[in-house]
């Protein structure tokens, strides 16, 4: 993928870029794989605000993708490279032998008319997805499974990959874009390759329209809103936060503070975390 510049005839378009979608060979979707996808603004069932900044943004479908990878031993043809506006990876449109066809996250280097498998005896290749104990030591790997059968949870955004560092008895150990160690059990199935879409972090967005059409709505900072509204707000003027530490709206730490249980129960499937420190 690369990045294209726009003609600075209004400034925000000055510094705007974009992707050339250079990768993407179908434009348009699989009406079969479409389901709808319907905004609620981060409001609950009673109406209520639960996230915050959502709102707005262009209508979209939601692209059914197979994370799962359970249709093994019948080789399939990709068809196209396509743009979801749901992800940040893009996805390819694959079709087996039978004449199923489904969707999955284009790695780095899959291409039209290329084959892809599903099993414990597919090839070492990118696209393929296959166990992780029939997978290399050293190999970067992506949509891993955290429970055989579950479906690909880790590793599925764009440009990232995971490496498989050891295999131990019933445990394969993960290095996850994060610079965390992890163990996953060796029967979890992951997808060959680095995700695609590389570049897609180095997108300036611009201007703030932008963001509204991708269903973003501004962040407003505590500092200038009421005290009823935020712990930071109020004063004459601009004024301290007048609190030790920075808060959340609700009067939480919001530097700082772990949340993560300290008796969680994949603790012991942590190796390293990703700031170094090993847990307990």
């Amino acid at each position: 993928m690369g990045i294209k510049k726009y003609n600075p005839y209004t400034p925000s378009r000055r510094q705007m870029t974009g992707s050339d979608f250079s990768e993407i060979t179908k434009t348009t979707p699989e009406k079969s794989l479409l389901a709808p996808k319907k905004k609620n603004a981060g409001r609950n069932n009673q109406g209520k605000i639960t996230v915050r900044h959502h709102g707005g943004g262009n209508r979209q479908k939601y692209r059914i993708i197979d994370f799962k990878r359970k249709k093994d031993g019948v080789p399939a043809t990709v068809i196209g490279i396509e743009y979801d506006p749901n992800r940040t990876a893009n996805i390819a449109l694959i079709c087996y032998a039978d004449g199923e066809k489904s969707y999955i996250l284009a790695p780095e280097g899959l291409t039209d008319g290329m084959k892809v498998m599903n099993g414990p005896e597919a090839e070492v290749r990118v696209g393929n997805c296959l166990p992780l104990s029939q997978v290399p030591v050293g190999t970067m790997v992506h949509n891993v499974e955290l429970y055989p059968g579950k479906g690909g949870q880790l590793v599925r955004s764009a440009g990232n990959a995971a490496q498989l560092m050891a295999k131990e008895g019933k445990y394969a150990t993960l290095r996850l874009p994060s610079g965390e160690m992890r163990m996953v059990p060796m029967e979890a199935r992951a997808s060959i390759g680095i995700v695609g879409n590389g570049d897609h972090n180095l997108i300036n967005i611009g201007k703030a329209g932008r963001k509204r059409h991708m269903g973003i709505r501004p962040t407003v900072r505590g500092s200038v809103m009421n005290p009823n509204d935020h712990p930071h707000g109020g004063g004459e003027g601009r004024t301290s936060i007048g609190r030790p530490g920075p808060s959340t709206p609700w009067g939480k730490p919001a530097l700082g503070l772990k949340t993560r249980k300290k008796n969680n129960r994949s603790n012991k499937m942590i190796v390293r975390r990703r700031d170094g420190s090993v847990i307990k």
